[in-house]
């Protein structure tokens, strides 16, 4: 891979690249703990430059030659020693104004955007089964947690019981903040777990994924607390619908903005088109939002290789909201879907 990164950066007209994006530190390198870890590729060499809390760690995960510093905030001076003399590429999508500038106070820098996007998007057998492996793990933490759940419970209740169930099963962490979103905070999309109770003829929503390794995984699914109202029901049942349709659209060389708008004109038939507030996926590896993109606006046409989540949803601010999402991987043919769980409305 380095040797791809190089001969990218040699159509830049730099001699050097740095990295400090931590999802990009952790592709290239290995190394488990990448917020503290930087990279400097030249066309000799490729370096991580870390400090001496990860000596043993840094040479037990990555093959990399390693460069040991004394305090972690000493990396910008060790960059600019090692790249002096050179043209540095930096991503000035993640690096600060102020480091920009600190390093073009000696050395010709550039800015880069996205670099390693186009050898990310398209995840390797090894990441694939990272991911699938964590997906695993959501969809037993899903099941394990329709036994624990009832009326009664408070949302954070419900959240640190998956969590805990993850962690024990293997997860490095939780994906991302679990949402767990009942009654009128179903109709938050991001509706992160609070001190509510779960209260009988509700809609609850969990949001929530694991993280093994530095893969994540991502699934949604809706439940209902009891009946629910004629209205709910519907709502559910279209989700439902625009869910399953555009996950059998989805595939190679198809575009995510025609697959967006499959699920969205459903959607419309149910006139709930206009409840729909986000894009209907996005990718899913070393960062939970990743390439590639599946939203009205955006052509963007699939490969195999690629993960995507599809993940409608209904929202009337207020009242109440419904979301079902599944993590699939496109195939060379159509697609594999990692998310297993029951999709009916589950009534507890």
């Amino acid at each position: 891979m380095i040797d791809f990164v190089r001969e990218k950066l040699a159509k830049t007209g730099a001699d050097a690249l740095l990295i400090t994006q931590p999802a990009n530190v952790r592709y290239l390198s290995g190394f488990g703990t990448p917020e503290d870890g930087r990279i400097l590729i030249t066309q000799d060499s490729a370096v991580l430059i870390t400090d001496g809390r990860y000596i043993a760690q840094a040479k037990e995960q990555s093959k990399l030659q390693q460069d040991i510093i004394a305090s972690g905030s000493q990396w910008p001076a060790r960059v600019i020693a090692l790249a002096k003399g050179k043209k540095l590429a930096v991503e000035a999508d993640h690096l600060t104004h102020t480091q920009f500038e600190g390093f073009a106070k000696t050395l010709d820098v550039i800015g880069v955007e996205n670099f390693l996007t186009e050898f990310r998007v398209i995840k390797q057998p090894h990441e694939i089964k990272l991911i699938s492996e964590a997906a695993k793990l959501t969809d037993e933490a899903f099941s394990h947690i329709l036994n624990i759940i009832k009326v009664g419970m408070t949302e954070v209740e419900v959240a640190l019981e998956l969590e805990r169930f993850m962690r024990m099963g293997g997860a490095d962490s939780v994906a991302f903040p679990i949402t767990v979103a009942s009654g009128y905070r179903s109709s938050m999309p991001h509706g992160t777990a609070s001190t509510k109770v779960l209260a009988e003829h509700e809609l609850v929503t969990l949001d929530f994924g694991a993280k093994i390794q530095g893969y994540h995984s991502d699934m949604t699914r809706t439940l209902a607390m009891g009946s629910l109202s004629e209205d709910e029901e519907k709502m559910y049942a279209a989700v439902l619908e625009a869910q399953e349709t555009a996950l059998d659209a989805i595939g190679p060389e198809k575009d995510g903005q025609e697959i967006d708008r499959i699920a969205r004109d459903i959607l419309g038939e149910h006139d709930l088109d206009q409840y729909f507030s986000h894009s209907l996926g996005h990718g899913v590896g070393l960062m939970i939002h990743e390439e590639p993109s599946l939203r009205a606006n955006v052509p963007y046409i699939l490969k195999a290789g690629m993960t995507a989540t599809i993940e409608p949803g209904a929202y009337i601010p207020g009242k109440y909201g419904v979301r079902i999402e599944d993590l699939v991987v496109i195939t060379s043919t159509s697609k594999h879907v990692l998310s297993i769980s029951d999709k009916s409305l589950i009534r507890l």
